[in-house]
């Protein structure tokens, strides 16, 4: 029988739901374990992470954890997927925004110039050594990539350590692992993933890989006198352009499906044939609530 338990952490809500009723409190062990693992390696909020020793090394090699290591590179390889449009040097834009603490502890920061991002190239990985190095002044962001890293990492694991079927849902970036429930598991997907069950949305089932959706719609701030969101674009410094407020994505992985999607809000009216050009199955909602079905996302369930 399948049981889902919520709860929060990375400033976002959790599910983890999993197809042996009794297996749900050591899959939350595994899944709050890799949580606190990813939390250490990258946030940018931590002074003790080592996302945080890279930005501040002043354009020195920083040793880092494996875990880190490979946040890094994951990024670095959804940077070059994506031409760029996707890349993890983005965190100088984001605090020139006064996206530079917690979500839940930004005020309402005076207009700053804008930044855009020094561009991915810039990163220098030496696995040899295990250090990165960033030039001074250039912040390192993961949070998307990374995100999506943990749910695909903590689904596989919890599956292999409870023998059953694991959904790993990490603020609307969910992964897959292990035989689902049959017909799939259901899925809600909306603007917000914390949203009630009667918001507009549409219910799907998926059975493996990763779903994830990006939206301009959360993580709002007031920035001097207009408001702004948290998905920028890294050529120019700015939130990106509201053509799309919401974009889902199915994919093998999580990872993949959610550089789709944050590719997509970026790309604005290039986003579908972008996501054809992949055959990406995709959900794109415009800025007035009109919803685009792409490449096999069925058209059924839509609920407004």
């Amino acid at each position: 029988m399948v049981a889902v338990a919520t709860s929060r952490a990375l400033s976002t809500g959790i599910q983890v739901g999993v197809t042996r009723a009794e297996a749900l409190g050591a899959a939350q062990l595994v899944v709050a374990r890799r949580l606190d693992d990813i939390d250490r390696a990258v946030s940018r909020f931590r002074a003790d992470s080592d996302v945080t020793r890279i930005n501040n090394a002043g354009g020195e090699p920083m040793r880092v954890s494996d875990l880190c290591m490979r946040a890094v590179r994951v990024a670095l390889e959804v940077a070059a997927a994506t031409d760029g449009i996707v890349d993890p040097t983005v965190g100088t834009s984001m605090e020139a925004l006064g996206y530079d603490r917690d979500f839940a502890e930004i005020g309402t920061p005076g207009a700053r110039s804008l930044i855009p991002a020094a561009g991915w190239r810039c990163v220098d990985v030496d696995v040899a050594t295990e250090t990165v190095r960033v030039p001074p002044g250039v912040h390192l962001d993961l949070g998307a990539s990374a995100k999506a890293l943990v749910a695909d990492d903590a689904a596989a694991e919890t599956a292999a350590a409870v023998a059953c079927g694991v959904l790993v849902n990490i603020g609307g970036d969910m992964a897959i692992a292990g035989p689902p429930p049959t017909g799939g598991w259901e899925v809600r997907v909306t603007d917000d993933h914390a949203a009630p069950a009667d918001s507009p949305g549409q219910t799907i089932r998926i059975e493996h890989g990763g779903l994830a959706t990006s939206s301009t719609t959360v993580r709002r701030w007031r920035r001097g006198d207009r408001d702004v969101h948290h998905i920028v674009d890294p050529r120019t410094g700015e939130p990106a352009a509201v053509q799309w407020r919401t974009v889902s994505v199915t994919a093998p992985s999580c990872v993949e499906a959610n550089a789709a999607t944050t590719a997509a809000i970026v790309l604005g009216l290039d986003a579908p044939a972008w996501l054809s050009q992949r055959g990406l199955p995709a959900r794109l909602v415009d800025a007035g609530g009109a919803v685009l079905h792409l490449n096999g996302w069925p058209a059924h369930g839509e609920e407004s």
